[in-house]
């Protein structure tokens, strides 16, 4: 069939779309030779027949990958309109500028042959209610699905080699540079390395991070920083637990060369999620791979002990959830009247008894200051107390009798069959 017989009166009562994308705002920039290639398109529905005021162009999406249709309101306009009959036709350089998932891709061409819509792309017209040109259409969305992959393949495999020598060039932590050749070298500035030097002896002599942030706070001391990505000029700030917490867990400190220390996926709403891995699950890992400001012994040594301390301590990080031991009533779900955090519980005896207080002291952890404020536990537990036993009770009272009647009829029954077997029985 030729163009002309494909495109029938019905379809052109309907609009022609347009859809335009590239995949990076650096493409839209460079790249506008294809910018210009994919407008061009619309030359080709004139011809066929439609009038430029009814061509719709959808270029929302520019500097969008195609891999997933979460971010591209433009796709989904788009879908959304096919569905709706709006669309008689759909226009796309290439079918890789539609989408780069085969799963959106055959979902657009779905719905594309239920309306009775055709789509135009560089190598022709096509109907996907068409057996022929429907099959032709997959293999296409195969093969841009298939590309995309290899085109991963390929940047990552150069990745994966380099990071196997130890070799791949990474941001590296305040205190580390990049030399003139390429390699790992200590950062000149002898203030930034003799902070460096203090904070780790800091640590070995107090064994714990939350101490070393404390001493640090006492001594008035600063610590280093650079700008993102460990570009700009050097900074000093107050140490606080999360920063003592990244130093002590970056091996680059201990001269060693590590790749892989994450695992990074993306849920169905296209929400990214990272998460640390055990040691022994890194990718790769070099050590003595560069001057380092500790040993590797001395860098497992502190892992240990921090592994004892966040055990002992059942972690400092604290969030509301599910109960520990403890009489408190509240525990895991109170939240700071002044700054939204979570409170965490301290207990104290108190004539004879272990009562709590409820205490916020995220900045007293974070930056050796003063915690937020301290609630006595004793006086709220009771207050809520009563409150849901006045709640509580009637319903539970309810609850209570129907179990019992239901329990007491489960027993008649019982004692019923049981009593019509012994009279089978006779």
């Amino acid at each position: 069939m030729n163009h002309e017989s494909k495109v029938s009166t019905a379809h052109l009562q309907r609009a022609a779309y347009l859809y335009i994308r590239q995949s990076t705002l650096r493409q839209v920039l460079e790249n506008t030779e294809s910018t210009e290639r994919q407008y061009a398109l619309r030359r080709r529905a004139v011809a066929l027949g439609w009038p430029e005021e009814r061509i719709v162009v959808i270029d929302h999406d520019q500097g969008q990958s195609g891999a997933s249709t979460i971010e591209r309101e433009g796709f989904q306009r788009l879908v959304a309109d096919v569905g709706l009959g709006k669309a008689g036709i759909v226009m796309g350089l290439e079918v890789s500028r539609l989408a780069r998932n085969c799963a959106d891709w055959h979902r657009l061409l779905e719905i594309c042959a239920l309306t009775h819509c055709l789509i135009l792309d560089e190598d022709g017209l096509s109907d996907p209610g068409h057996f022929n040109d429907r099959l032709l259409l997959g293999l296409k969305g195969t093969m841009s699905e298939a590309e995309l992959h290899v085109l991963k393949a390929r940047l990552l495999g150069g990745r994966l080699n380099k990071a196997q020598r130890g070799e791949l060039k990474m941001p590296l932590p305040i205190g580390l540079v990049y030399a003139d050749n390429q390699r790992v070298e200590m950062e000149p500035d002898q203030q930034v390395q003799q902070s460096l030097r203090v904070f780790f002896a800091t640590f070995e002599r107090t064994g714990s991070a939350w101490a070393t942030v404390q001493a640090f706070g006492r001594e008035g001391l600063k610590f280093p920083k650079r700008g993102r990505a460990g570009s700009g000029e050097i900074a000093w700030q107050q140490l606080s637990h999360t920063i003592a917490l990244d130093t002590l867990h970056n091996p680059r400190y201990a001269g060693a060369f590590s790749f892989g220390r994450t695992r990074c996926w993306k849920d169905g709403a296209g929400k990214r999620h990272c998460q640390q891995l055990p040691r022994e699950q890194w990718r790769f890992l070099k050590p003595n791979a560069h001057p380092g400001y500790i040993s590797w012994e001395q860098f497992l040594s502190n892992q240990e002990r921090l592994l004892q301390n966040h055990q002992a301590h059942g972690g400092l990080e604290r969030k509301a959830g599910p109960p520990r031991e403890g009489p408190a009533l509240l525990q895991g779900l109170v939240l700071c009247g002044k700054c939204g955090r979570s409170m965490t519980i301290r207990y104290h005896h108190r004539s004879g008894r272990l009562n709590p207080d409820y205490v916020c002291e995220k900045d007293s952890v974070e930056k050796s200051g003063p915690i937020c404020q301290r609630v006595p536990g004793s006086q709220l537990d009771e207050a809520i107390g009563q409150l849901l036993v006045q709640s509580v009770t009637p319903l539970a009272l309810e609850v209570a009798l129907n179990v019992q009647q239901e329990i007491q009829d489960r027993l008649a029954q019982a004692d019923r069959l049981r009593q019509q077997q012994v009279q089978r029985a006779l």
